[in-house]
């Protein structure tokens, strides 16, 4: 990874436009600085998939969806990353450790009920048995209350945290040097 003394021309912007709010770029972006079209095409894909004033489902849902996926997926630096973003959002305490748990014992239904319930049981199964997914998976979310818009930004997230925790796992991205979470 180049550091911002090391970076110029393209790499050095592709590192400002990913600047988090506290000035710094996490290694999550910064890995792509030897390719950094990517770095910006991620930036782009991130900001649109969790950051979109135009999402409708709750930022801190879409946080919890990540969570999520990146604990079935075994990616701790995303985990930190996020879980760090939920607590910020879902602002009590008690109601983030009861997701956490639930999440961690891959109980959903013990923090959540109906339509969030539902839209977790997608994230499960989207991410761990991708190959198994089916028209139903998906008219039980519309049954559940879900339009299909909302439906998309689940999808979006879980796609993306696939592919961001097997880019970090799979070049062995740690935390070291990043400020966690983007709150």
């Amino acid at each position: 990874m180049l550091s911002d003394a090391e970076a110029s021309g393209e790499a050095k912007d592709a590192l400002e436009t990913a600047r988090t709010p506290h000035g710094t770029v996490d290694n999550v972006m910064r890995i792509h600085s030897l390719r950094p079209k990517t770095m910006h095409g991620h930036v782009s894909l991130y900001r649109s998939v969790l950051h979109s004033s135009d999402n409708v489902l709750p930022f801190w849902f879409l946080e919890t969806a990540g969570t999520y996926t990146s604990m079935l997926n075994k990616c701790d630096y995303s985990v930190q990353h996020h879980s760090s973003n939920l607590r910020k959002l879902v602002d009590d305490d008690e109601r983030y450790d009861q997701i956490m748990t639930a999440l961690r014992e891959l109980t959903p239904h013990r923090a959540f009920e109906g339509r969030e319930l539902a839209m977790l049981r997608y994230v499960e199964k989207l991410t761990t048995s991708v190959d198994s997914m089916i028209k139903s998976d998906v008219d039980a979310l519309l049954a559940a209350g879900c339009n299909d818009g909302e439906v998309l930004e689940l999808n979006q997230v879980v796609g993306y945290f696939c592919y961001v925790n097997r880019l970090l796992n799979g070049l062995g991205v740690t935390t070291k040097g990043d400020i966690i979470g983007y709150y």
